[in-house]
């Protein structure tokens, strides 16, 4: 299939339908795909997808991404010159490293270093962090019962002060600038987006900030991280 056989195309059109298409909004784990792309130099179309429930649950973003969720990619250009329709951010990632040679080890005990921290960062980091966001910042502030927020405060400060040990003494997670900084980097500058520094005892993790500082600083991420633009 090409890229304009796939409906979601019916409602954000392939200008460029020989590029790799990306459908996202520049959440933390939406600009992991962008950063990822203007890393490895990948030209790609971006389509920005608001996250409004008239567009990712619309049957266009779903027949793309069944579990509405952004980023999702399309790439006319994978494997054996077979068209690749992915969704989930770490397995773009995966697949965007193993495409392009870039960001992973080819193979070996590093390759599944990098997979170890990006499975952590999906499993744990993101989803606790999000929760912590949800009753911190957002509608679950209402709830009375202190219980909720307080079982993410407690999880939130434990995965901080496990990626603070790991970056003792590197400048990167798996000592080589990989997709596990990708991953990681911007859920944990979420914690500023979520007003939740004071009460994550951020000042306490002395290796966080200046790793959010390098990571920062880099051309493409400065690129990719307001990937999709506006419109």
């Amino acid at each position: 299939m090409f890229p304009e056989d796939f409906p979601i195309t019916r409602k954000w059109p392939a200008q460029s339908p020989e590029l790799l298409q990306l459908y996202s909004f520049p959440t933390p784990n939406g600009v992991k795909v962008s950063i990822a792309l203007e890393e490895m130099e990948i030209p790609y179309e971006a389509h920005r997808v608001p996250l409004g429930d008239a567009y990712v649950r619309s049957p266009e973003f779903l027949s793309l991404s069944p579990n509405n969720k952004i980023p999702a990619i399309i790439d006319p250009n994978g494997p054996e010159g077979e068209t690749v329709a992915l969704f989930e951010s770490g397995a773009i990632l995966i697949y965007l490293a193993e495409k392009t040679g870039k960001l992973m080890p080819p193979s070996g005990a590093g390759k599944y270093e990098v997979i170890k921290w990006l499975m952590w960062q999906m499993g744990g980091l993101g989803p606790m962090l999000g929760q912590l966001g949800y009753f911190h910042k957002f509608a679950g502030r209402e709830i009375e019962d202190p219980r909720p927020r307080d079982r993410f405060v407690t999880e939130g400060k434990r995965l901080l002060n496990v990626i603070n040990g790991q970056l003792e003494g590197k400048d990167w997670v798996t000592g080589e600038f990989s997709i596990a900084d990708i991953a990681i980097a911007p859920w944990l500058n979420s914690v500023f987006f979520y007003e939740a520094q004071d009460l994550l005892g951020w000042e306490d993790f002395a290796n966080l900030q200046p790793y959010l500082d390098r990571f920062f600083a880099r051309p493409a991420v400065i690129r990719g991280r307001t990937i999709p633009a506006a419109d």
